[in-house]
């Protein structure tokens, strides 16, 4: 009887990870399904910059992330998109002060930037 659990409980744990396995092969998709990524020119300057964006586009309905690369001004935006959509995004980002590829910052978030943060300044980090 010992013997025959033993076994049975051997079976058991086999076929289990078996199926367990099967389900890691099929691949993952890098993005989910309703979620489209932008990328989007921005006039963003500094490590000050890329925090406020980045921010600013978290508490945007349907954003899931947000990464400004500062030495290049790119800013790409995952989105779902059955809450937003790109022009959205770029409007989000003009809000905020700055310029969204052919968009233009709005004047009053853009003069409540900091200094380092104008047009006016050559793109620099702190790193």
């Amino acid at each position: 009887m010992k013997t025959l659990r033993a076994l049975s409980f051997g079976l058991l744990a086999l076929v289990g990870t078996k199926f367990s396995q099967a389900q890691d092969t099929k691949p993952k998709a890098k993005q989910k399904a309703g979620t489209e990524q932008v990328n989007i020119k921005t006039s963003a300057v500094c490590d000050m910059c890329k925090a406020r964006l980045e921010k600013a586009l978290a508490y945007e309905k349907g954003v899931q992330a947000a990464v400004l690369n500062v030495p290049t001004q790119m800013l790409t935006v995952t989105y779902r998109t059955d809450k937003t959509n790109a022009d959205a995004l770029r409007s989000a980002v003009v809000a905020t002060g700055y310029d969204a590829d052919t968009k233009t910052a709005n004047a009053k978030a853009y003069e409540r930037l900091p200094e380092c943060c104008k047009k006016t300044n050559s793109v620099h980090t702190t790193e």
